[in-house]
């Protein structure tokens, strides 16, 4: 009895080379679940960044919308804020998103 259980348990060891393939498998999962989803919105994020003109409703990562006034060479935009039409400058990389046109009106 003692000795059949002692050969169960070296034939369950297994395959080392099965174990590094779910590994593999694993992280390549996560890398595409997880990483290219994230490059892929990092990418949109900065073309709507260069993209950016006068005129165009945005929101910032700091929560403020405002239409913007001018789109400056030095990688900064000046923001029109209402009620009082302040007007802000702030960094290009700040723009979280620009404000769609339904929203505007409402």
């Amino acid at each position: 009895m003692v000795y059949s259980t002692l050969i169960l348990l070296q034939q369950q060891g297994g395959n080392p080379a099965f174990g590094f393939g779910l590994m593999i498998v694993m992280i390549a999962i996560f890398y595409f679940l997880v990483f290219l989803p994230m490059q892929r919105q990092r990418r949109q994020t900065q073309k709507m960044q260069k993209e950016l003109q006068n005129g165009n409703t945005v929101l910032t990562t700091g929560g403020l919308v405002g239409t913007i006034v001018a789109v400056n060479s030095d990688d900064t935009v000046i923001l029109r804020v209402k009620p009082d039409n302040v007007k802000l400058q702030i960094a290009r990389s700040a723009v979280a998103g620009l404000v769609p046109e339904e929203a505007k009106k409402a």
